[in-house]
C-alpha cells in the first residue's frame, strides 16, 4: 500500500486524532505507527524497527537544530533568572499603557527578529509574555500574535534560515540561482503580507472573532496561568532575585542575532571568498544557529557572572531548567520530523502521490499558483513542516514548468512558500505552531482552534490573488486582488463583529 493514493488517509487520520483527542503526542505516535505498518505490509514487528530507524534518522539528521533549541532555552532560563525578563517587564508596564499597546510591541519585536522563526517564537514569547499578562491578554491570543509574525516574517526575508532553505530547494541540473529566485518570490508571497496586514487589523482594532474572541473576553474576566506552568520550577524563572538590567536582556539578544547572522555566512564559505548572497544561499543554517547560540551563551556567561548578576549555581541550574522548557517541543518536534520521514519517498512516498495529482492538471498553466498553493497547503497540513513541503513542491514545479517563462516559475515557487505557511499555521503538528504555543505558554490545541478562523480569512484572499495574477499572467495583478479581497473581508469583520 505503500506510494498509493492509500498513503493520504494515514496524515489525515493523525489530523483527526489530533482534534478530537487534543493529545498531539499520541496522535502522532499513531501516525509513525500506522505509516510503518503499511510500508512494511502490516508486520508488526518490522513495522517497530522501521518507526524508530526513521526516528533515529530524523532526529540524527537535524541534531544540529535539537542543539540550537537547547542552548536557546537555557540562553532563556538564564536571562529570566538574572532579572532582565522582569526589568524589561516593569519598564514595559510602565512605558506601555494600554492592552493594545503592548500587543503592537509584540509583533514589532517579532518583525526585528527575522533572523528564524524558532528562535522569533522563543524569545518574543519570553519578552512579551510578562507584558501582555499584566494586561490580561489571553496567552492565546499572544500565540497568535507570534505565529502571525515568525514565518511570514521569516519567508520574506533574504537573510533568515527559510531563505537559505529555499534557495537550497531547486532540482539538480538547474540553472536558476537558487537566492536570486527567492528574492523575485518576496513580493509574490501574498499569504506573509496581507497576513501582517491582518494581524495590524485585529489588533489596532479589537475585532476578534470565533474562538478566540471568546477566549479574550474570558481572560479578561478571569485570568489565570495555564495549569501547566504553574509548577515551582518554572516560577523560579521570574528572577526575583536577579540583579539584571533591560541592558542584561538586549545585549545577549543581539549577540545571538548577530551570530546566527555570521555562522550562516562562515559555513556558507564567505570567509573563502564567496559574496554575502552566495554565502547565505549555500550555508548550513543549522550549525550557524548553534554557532549563534553557543557564541551568545558565552557572551552572557562574561556579563553576568563577574558582575554578579545570577550566581554560579543559578548559572548551572540554568541548564536543566532550560533543557525542561524547551522538552515539550522537542519531543512533539522530533516525533514531526519522524512523521516526515515515514511520508518521504524513501518510504510511502507521500510527496510522490501529491506530485502526480499536480501532473494531472498541468497542462491548465494559467491556474498552477492557484492549484500549487492548494497542493501546498494540504500538504503541509498533514506532514506539519513547510520547510518539506516547498522542498518537495519546488522541485515538482521547476520540472513541471521548465526555465523559459520565469515570470510564471517565480509566481508558481512564490505560491507554493505562501501555502507552505498556511499548512504551517494551520496544522496542529507543524514545528512553528508547536513552537508559538510554547513561547506562549498556552495550551497548544487552543492556540490551534484560535487561530485557524483568522488563517482561513487570510488564506481565501491569498488564493483570489494567485487565481487572479495566474489568469492574468500578473503577479502584481495578484496581489492588487488580494489585498482588494483582504480590505473587503476586514470591512465585514469591522461591521459585524462586537469588540471582543
Amino acid at each position: 500500500m505503500a506510494q498509493t493514493s492509500w498513503v493520504m488517509l494515514l496524515p489525515i487520520v493523525t489530523i483527526v486524532l489530533a482534534l478530537l483527542t487534543k493529545e498531539v503526542y499520541m496522535s502522532l505516535l499513531i501516525g509513525i505507527f500506522t505509516g510503518a505498518l503499511l510500508y512494511t505490509g502490516f508486520s508488526v514487528f518490522d513495522a517497530v524497527i522501521t518507526m524508530f530507524e526513521v526516528m533515529a534518522a530524523k532526529v540524527g539528521d537535524n541534531a544540529n537544530l535539537l542543539i540550537f533549541l537547547i542552548i536557546l532555552g537555557i540562553l532563556v532560563a538564564l536571562i529570566a533568572r538574572s532579572g532582565a525578563t522582569r526589568a524589561y517587564s516593569d519598564w514595559a508596564v510602565k512605558a506601555i499603557h494600554t492592552e493594545r499597546g503592548a500587543l503592537l510591541v509584540t509583533p514589532v519585536l517579532g518583525i526585528i527578529i527575522f533572523i528564524d522563526d524558532y528562535f522569533n517564537c522563543l524569545t518574543v514569547g519570553t519578552v512579551m509574555r510578562p507584558v501582555t499578562d499584566r494586561f490580561r491578554i489571553a496567552r492565546a491570543k499572544l500565540a497568535y500574535v507570534i505565529d502571525a509574525t515568525a514565518a511570514p516574517v521569516c519567508i520574506v526575508a533574504p537573510v533568515s534560515s527559510w531563505a537559505a532553505a529555499v534557495a537550497s530547494s531547486l532540482p539538480q541540473g538547474t540553472d536558476i540561482d537558487g537566492f536570486s529566485l527567492f528574492i523575485r518570490t518576496i513580493p509574490y508571497n501574498y499569504y506573509a503580507w496581507l497576513t501582517l496586514v491582518f494581524l495590524f487589523f485585529i489588533i489596532l482594532t479589537g475585532k476578534d472573532f470565533g474562538i478566540m474572541a471568546r477566549t479574550v473576553r474570558r481572560n479578561r474576566e478571569d485570568f489565570r496561568i495555564p495549569e501547566a506552568y504553574e509548577d515551582a520550577e518554572y516560577e523560579s524563572l521570574v528572577g526575583k532575585d536577579g540583579k539584571g538590567r533591560m541592558l542584561d536582556l538586549i545585549l545577549p539578544i543581539l549577540v545571538l542575532i548577530a551570530g546566527c547572522v555570521y555562522g550562516m555566512l562562515y559555513t556558507g564559505g564567505i570567509e573563502e571568498g564567496k559574496t554575502v548572497a552566495e554565502a547565505f544561499a549555500g550555508c548550513d543554517s543549522s550549525k550557524g544557529m548553534v554557532f549563534g547560540s553557543f557564541l551568545a551563551l558565552v557572551f552572557a556567561a562574561f556579563l553576568y557572572l563577574p558582575r554578579r548578576v545570577v550566581s554560579f549555581k543559578a548559572f548551572c541550574n540554568s541548564f536543566s531548567l532550560g533543557f525542561k522548557l524547551m522538552t515539550p517541543a522537542i519531543f512533539i518536534l522530533c516525533l514531526t520530523w519522524a512523521f516526515c520521514g515515514i511520508c518521504s519517498e524513501e518510504y510511502l512516498d507521500l510527496g510522490g502521490v501529491v506530485g502526480r495529482l499536480v501532473d494531472v492538471d498541468a497542462s491548465l498553466a494559467s491556474l498552477l499558483p492557484a492549484i500549487f498553493f492548494l497542493t501546498a497547503i494540504g500538504l503541509c497540513f498533514t506532514i506539519g513542516n513547510s520547510w518539506g513541503t516547498f522542498g518537495i513542491l519546488i522541485p515538482v514545479a521547476v520540472t513541471l514548468m521548465g526555465t523559459e517563462d520565469m515570470y510564471m516559475v517565480t509566481l508558481v515557487v512564490a505560491s507554493i512558500l505562501s501555502g507552505s505557511v498556511v499548512g504551517d499555521h494551520a496544522s496542529p503538528i507543524a514545528d512553528t505552531t508547536i513552537l508559538s504555543s510554547t513561547g506562549a505558554q498556552c495550551d497548544h490545541i487552543e492556540h490551534v482552534n484560535t487561530q485557524l478562523p483568522y488563517v482561513v480569512v487570510v488564506s481565501v484572499c491569498s488564493f483570489i490573488g494567485y487565481l487572479v495574477g495566474g489568469l492574468g499572467q500578473n503577479g502584481w495583478l495578484g496581489l492588487g486582488a488580494g489585498f482588494l479581497s483582504l480590505a473587503f473581508a476586514m470591512m465585514v469583520i469591522y461591521g459585524i463583529v462586537r469588540d471582543a
